[in-house]
């Protein structure tokens, strides 16, 4: 398999001189379509920011983020918003789907966003509605929905546009570990059966442990020794 993305001695400085924060250091990996990836560290060791960086959201100090052969660092701010907007999906740890709106009108919001066909959108969302379970609850309103079925719903809206990277940071924060271990397991299967990349931040190492690589931030930089999943 061809690599999708390669992040290659990346660096994010805060500030300059004497208060300058070193956020990010050198980080260096590569991955394959489909796998899964677990980025774990204490609280300050940059996950947060380094999966900003690889989502466009953040601009590196230094070094590049090469997906499918476009380094995204040096991209114009139009094109990151292009970038974003088709090549990536956002899984937030507050989820932030829109209250007063149902499930399924959640995931059928990008669509009202960033255009394309409305019957295509539809039959989309059908489709991730079933295979995340949650077909029974998608007429409900986001406020009646449980923990665990606002974070599948927030996963079915992130792959609503099939992007090639789907980023989570702490999907399962405010969860138990029951809801948590099945929303994971969700994701993970809409990765690999989509032939995607996934990057999920998180403090759990239960959840952790799920993924096919753990690669652990300590101070922003990249712990050698990877752990496999």
């Amino acid at each position: 398999m061809t690599v999708v993305l390669s992040v290659e001695g990346l660096d994010k400085v805060y500030g300059s001189g004497e208060s300058a924060v070193h956020a990010v250091r050198g980080v260096s990996f590569q991955t394959k379509p489909g796998e899964f990836i677990a980025i774990v560290g204490p609280s300050g060791s940059g996950k947060t920011t380094l999966l900003a960086m690889i989502g466009g959201l953040l601009t590196p100090t230094a070094g590049a983020i090469v997906v499918n052969g476009r380094d995204i660092a040096r991209l114009r701010p139009a094109e990151l918003v292009r970038y974003r907007r088709e090549s990536v999906g956002f899984v937030f740890q507050a989820n932030n789907l829109v209250p007063y709106l149902t499930g399924r009108e959640n995931m059928l919001l990008v669509q009202a966003i960033t255009g394309g066909d409305a019957a295509s959108a539809r039959r989309r969302a059908e489709q991730l509605v079933d295979e995340l379970g949650i077909s029974g609850r998608a007429n409900a309103l986001a406020t009646a929905l449980s923990g665990g079925e606002r974070q599948r719903v927030a996963i079915g809206r992130a792959l609503m546009n099939d992007p090639e990277l789907v980023l989570v940071d702490e999907p399962t924060a405010n969860l138990d570990s029951e809801r948590g271990r099945q929303v994971v397991q969700s994701l993970i299967a809409e990765v690999r059966s989509r032939g995607k990349l996934g990057i999920m931040v998180t403090h759990d190492p239960e959840m952790a442990a799920f993924a096919d690589r753990v690669l652990e931030l300590h101070d922003g930089q990249l712990r050698q020794g990877a752990m496999g999943g």
